[in-house]
């Protein structure tokens, strides 16, 4: 690690609560590690529920301010950050690489996707609307504001920490929110104080953006059970997902919940299958598979199954595994040497249970080469779970009907893609898989920032981005005003 990468991870390194950088009080640390080289990045004491109290009540305190605040004036404060990622995008480029081996191509994807959502959030801040509705009673006047829901908790994950901790931090602040921002323990820097340095700079005021680094063998569901947030916004595991979700229930919170995936890519039988190979390659393979959109089920028509699989195994032969810093690297590393063996687990699981392998990949350390596996039992647990890590099933079917059944047999609806070349009979069928989110003769890894982001069944509960981010994050205030006398019955 170069002197300068040093101390970036040094001097972010701390608790910010506050508008401070300091220590948390804990008794031990979380040491971030790079998962390529097992170099420790930094060492990071955990926040207490003390300290997570400490954070909620400056925000608390700060909130009501920044929503009286003139949403004109708000909004600089986006222009200014998008305007420092555009500076520091080298620095940040290789903080990702480091701290979650992330590849350069994925880095460079990860800053395009932040700086396309700092640029919505400049424009969400002025998107609010209230309305005047009519009234039964004479003289009667009904106005229905929008404002900030007041105080947010958001728990962001690991694999593209930078992007989806702004994703919710930069519209709730816009918005006239203050936040609480946990970012995941593997990384803590990416996902969660290099974004308050980012706003910090960009002149955002003391106490609206707090980051505690901590873990809930610490604070336990401090953060979701705290009386001050209103909303809680958590990206990550459907099982971690539904244990948030009921917490927060329990105590009348709103949550956003976008939770993990096991997409399917179709192929249909008129598809081009040479565009289709390499939409169904990238969709697997991006971000070492560690990405919940990801084409988990490769679908592929009886008929061009043959063609199809050649053509896929030739493109996935050509991928480069290593070093995440090498430009011609395609996959780096997973996050930690444990979800390697994860991975592993999994594949001899579906080898033992009948699984035909066409391609086998190797683990070392936290590298994990390509797995390609078709003749899959119908039953095997394979095919209905989330697979974090570079291994695509291919799964034959016979006919539209059978694709949408096979397409449909999983817990999860996050996104999805179908290749055909009749462009309509594609829509048709996406129609047919219970999903949010389907892609025609693409790959299954979108985000935009006005399009709604979200899943079905496990895959989540309620929608980002666009107007959905007004949603998620502002409630509705009926203010009525009577201009003549109410004749009250007693």
């Amino acid at each position: 690690m170069t002197t300068s990468m040093s101390s970036h991870f040094a001097e972010l390194s701390h608790q910010y609560i506050d508008g401070e950088w300091k220590p948390g009080s804990g008794s031990w640390d979380i040491i971030d590690f790079n998962p390529y080289t097992g170099e420790k990045l930094a060492a990071i004491t955990v926040a207490t529920a003390g300290e997570v109290d400490l954070a909620y009540r400056a925000a608390e305190r700060a909130q009501a301010d920044w929503a009286a605040t003139n949403p004109y004036t708000r909004r600089l404060v986006f222009e200014r950050a998008l305007r420092l990622v555009e500076e520091r995008e080298a620095e940040i480029t290789d903080m990702i690489v480091a701290e979650l081996g992330g590849t350069r191509l994925k880095a460079a994807f990860e800053l395009h996707l932040a700086k396309e959502f700092l640029r919505e959030s400049v424009q969400l801040a002025l998107r609010p609307e209230g309305r005047i509705l009519p009234s039964p009673v004479d003289g009667k006047e009904n106005r229905v504001y929008r404002v900030p829901v007041g105080v947010v908790g958001v728990i962001s994950p690991f694999n593209f920490p930078f992007f989806l901790s702004l994703k919710s931090v930069a519209p709730a602040l816009a918005l006239g929110n203050a936040v609480v921002l946990k970012p995941h323990q593997n990384t803590p820097v990416c996902g969660g104080t290099l974004v308050a340095k980012l706003l910090e700079d960009a002149g955002l005021p003391a106490g609206l953006l707090n980051v505690v680094v901590t873990d809930i063998a610490e604070i336990g569901d401090a953060l979701l059970t705290h009386p001050v947030p209103k909303v809680v916004s958590f990206t990550g595991s459907d099982r971690t997902g539904k244990h948030v979700a009921a917490v927060c229930a329990g105590h009348l919170k709103q949550t956003v919940l976008e939770l993990g995936g096991n997409s399917a890519l179709i192929v249909l039988d008129d598809a081009d299958l040479d565009y289709a190979v390499d939409a169904a390659v990238f969709s697997r393979f991006v971000d070492q598979g560690q990405v919940c959109m990801a084409a988990n089920r490769v679908l592929v028509d009886r008929s061009v199954e043959a063609e199809f699989t050649e053509k896929f195994l030739a493109k996935v032969r050509t991928l480069r595994v290593g070093d995440p810093a090498d430009p011609a690297t395609h996959i780096g590393p997973l996050i930690s040497p444990q979800q390697a063996q994860a991975v592993e687990a999994v594949v001899d699981q579906a080898v033992a249970g009948g699984a035909t392998v066409l391609l086998r990949g190797t683990a070392e350390g936290s590298l994990v080469s390509p797995t390609v596996l078709t003749g899959i039992p119908a039953d095997a647990p394979v095919l209905g779970q989330e697979v974090f890590g570079p291994v695509a099933l291919i799964v034959p079917f016979d006919g539209e009907d059978d694709a949408v059944r096979i397409a449909n047999d999983t817990p999860y609806g996050l996104s999805g893609a179908v290749h055909a070349g009749d462009v309509d009979r594609g829509v048709r069928v996406a129609q047919r898989i219970h999903t949010g989110m389907i892609h025609i003769n693409d790959g299954t890894v979108h985000d935009e920032p006005i399009v709604p982001f979200g899943g079905e069944k496990h895959s989540g509960v309620g929608r980002l981005n666009g107007d959905a981010m007004i949603e998620a994050f502002t409630t509705r205030k009926w203010i009525s005003i009577q201009y003549g006398r109410t004749t009250f019955p007693f």
